[in-house]
C-alpha cells in the first residue's frame, strides 16, 4: 500500500496551478462582485457537488416545444429532449433530474421517475445503464416513456390525480416502505480501482413542498 503523501513531501508544478473544473461557472462565480442572493447560493451548491447544468440552444428550444397546457404525450418530441438532455455534453444531467426538469414544464404529461415512485408502480427496484452511449440513451427513453404510460393507467386504478401522481406516491412509497432502504443511497462502492462515494443531497425546490433526493458522486 503506497504511503499518504503531505504538503512536506512534494513541489508544486505548473501543472498543480491549471485549474479546470467546470470553467465557465467557475469563472462566474470568481468575478462576483454584487450581494448574494437564492440564485448565487444555488449556483454555488451545484458547483461543489458538480451537479450545474448548462445546456445549449438546441435544448432550450426543444424543451420550449412543450406546450404548456397540452394534455397529450408527444412521444417524439420526449424522446428528442431526452436524448439531448442526457448526452454526455448535458453535464449533470441523468434521467431522474431529465424528467424533474420535463415535470416542471408540463405536468400534466410528465413526472418525475425516481427509486421511490418507480417500484410503488412495478414492485422492483430502478435498475438504469450508467453510460452516455446512443443505446443507453435510447434505452432510458423507451423506460421513461413506458413509465409514464403505466403511471397514469396507475392513477386511474387508483383515482389519483397524474399531475401530482409523483409527490403523492412518493410519499405513499415513504410510509408503507419505510423500513426497506432505496438501492444505492448513501453506499461507498470500488469502481475502476478508484473508491467512489455516493451521498444523498437534499434540495428544497422554491414553491414546492417535495424534497428531491439526488444521489451525487464526490470524486
Amino acid at each position: 500500500m503506497s504511503k499518504l503523501k503531505a504538503i512536506n513531501d512534494v513541489e508544486i508544478i505548473s501543472e498543480d496551478k491549471e485549474f479546470t473544473y467546470q470553467e465557465p461557472l467557475t469563472k462566474n462565480l470568481d468575478q462576483l462582485n454584487s450581494d448574494f442572493n437564492q440564485e448565487i447560493i444555488n449556483e454555488i451548491v451545484l458547483w461543489k457537488v458538480n451537479r450545474y447544468a448548462e445546456l445549449d440552444k438546441e435544448a432550450f428550444n426543444l424543451l420550449n416545444q412543450i406546450d404548456k397546457n397540452s394534455a397529450s404525450l408527444n412521444i417524439d418530441l420526449t424522446k428528442n429532449i431526452l436524448h439531448k438532455l442526457l448526452a454526455k455534453e448535458s453535464k449533470g444531467i441523468r434521467l431522474a433530474m431529465a424528467s424533474t426538469i420535463l415535470r416542471f414544464k408540463n405536468p400534466n404529461i410528465y413526472q418525475i421517475i425516481d427509486q421511490r415512485v418507480y417500484r410503488m408502480i412495478y414492485g422492483t427496484e430502478l435498475k438504469l445503464p450508467y453510460s452516455f452511449s446512443l443505446e443507453s440513451i435510447k434505452a432510458q427513453s423507451e423506460i421513461y416513456t413506458e413509465y409514464l404510460k403505466d403511471l397514469r393507467s396507475a392513477c386511474i386504478y387508483k383515482k389519483i390525480e397524474f399531475s401530482n401522481a409523483d409527490r403523492i406516491l412518493y410519499n405513499v412509497d415513504k410510509r408503507i416502505n419505510k423500513s426497506i432502504p432505496l438501492k444505492n443511497y448513501g453506499n461507498i462502492k470500488k469502481r475502476g480501482g478508484k473508491h467512489e462515494t455516493k451521498i444523498l443531497i437534499k434540495i428544497k425546490i422554491q414553491n414546492c413542498n417535495r424534497v428531491s433526493c439526488k444521489t451525487v458522486l464526490l470524486e
